[in-house]
């Protein structure tokens, strides 16, 4: 039944009238403030009219993962501080050769993530007392690992496993029994970074020159990969690609390389435009002084 509002006493007309003039004085207050931003506008008041003034849509935009902030160059790039528009990593295959506990290898449970000297920066060299270290041009890759719940926050303290094949497409422990080189695991320091050293991989049929990674909560649960939070690849900037295998030294990847890309790639196909620039690394170098790469790696946690 619908309540008139008429006739309810001297009260409710006494309370009824202070609100409309409260209503009224919130009207003339906001006018009032319109009206000076339009004379601001008018009169060119901006420090730059080509920029929002809020933080909202000026600083936290231009560091968005999607831009500036994958690529190295913005401000997300330094782990520092985050951005309000990161792409989470999509979820991938850790392929056959992930060494991670999942599958066997040479009729063998493999799992390097329980070997003591797993943690460590410098992958190139195989350890825990085999010897052999991986050829080929050098690249130091820094992940900034993000919170995409939490405006892109730096995740401290997490746990990242990379790995990827040799100069000549083949990996470690399974095409090669006597080597463990080519994989690590380090945790991310207060600004969510984690650099490694490493070679920038081959390319071997069928697929697009990556690096596989998988994160975990924290170095204690780095023992398994029914621990993870993630598992995904890193797919390598076409130009480096083509510019590493033309200098020579990496088999017949120059050759793989041209019959492939990551549209085709049966692992990076499915994904998105945003999702695969998010997970190419920007690089600066070249085949003969080495490279140096960022990546920023959004997940939700």
């Amino acid at each position: 039944m619908h309540d008139d509002d008429h006739d309810r006493g001297l009260v409710f007309d006494l309370e009824a009238l202070e609100r409309q003039m409260l209503a009224r004085r919130r009207m003339l207050g906001l006018m009032a403030v319109g009206g000076g931003a339009m004379l601001l506008n008018a009169c060119g008041g901006g420090r730059d009219s080509g920029t929002s003034s809020t933080t909202s849509s000026g600083t936290a935009t231009t560091t968005a993962t999607t831009g500036t902030g994958t690529t190295g160059t913005g401000t997300t790039g330094t782990g520092t501080s985050g951005s309000s528009a990161c792409v989470n990593a999509p979820t991938e295959t850790n392929g056959p050769y992930p060494a991670d506990g999942s599958n066997m290898a040479n009729g063998v449970l493999s799992n390097i993530l329980n070997t003591s000297g797993v943690v460590r920066s410098d992958i190139r060299s195989s350890f825990a007392g085999l010897s052999g270290a991986a050829a080929g041009v050098p690249l130091a890759l820094t992940i900034n690992l993000q919170n995409s719940n939490a405006s892109c926050a730096a995740l401290a303290d997490y746990a990242i496993y990379i790995w990827h094949c040799d100069a000549s497409g083949l990996y470690s422990i399974y095409d090669l029994p006597q080597q463990n080189y080519l994989r690590g695991v380090q945790a991310t320091n207060t600004n969510g970074q984690a650099t490694f050293t490493t070679i920038f991989p081959g390319c071997y049929a069928g697929r697009y020159p990556h690096i596989h990674f998988e994160v975990y909560r924290s170095l204690s649960t780095a023992t398994n990969y029914s621990n993870r939070l993630l598992v995904s690849q890193f797919a390598m900037p076409a130009a480096a690609c083509t510019a590493v295998y033309a200098a020579g030294g990496y088999g017949q990847s120059a050759s793989r390389f041209t019959q492939t890309s990551t549209s085709s790639d049966n692992v990076f196909g499915d994904n998105t435009s945003a999702q695969v620039a998010a997970m190419t690394p920007a690089l600066t170098g070249s085949p003969s002084a080495g490279y140096t790469g960022t990546v920023t790696v959004g997940i939700a946690v």
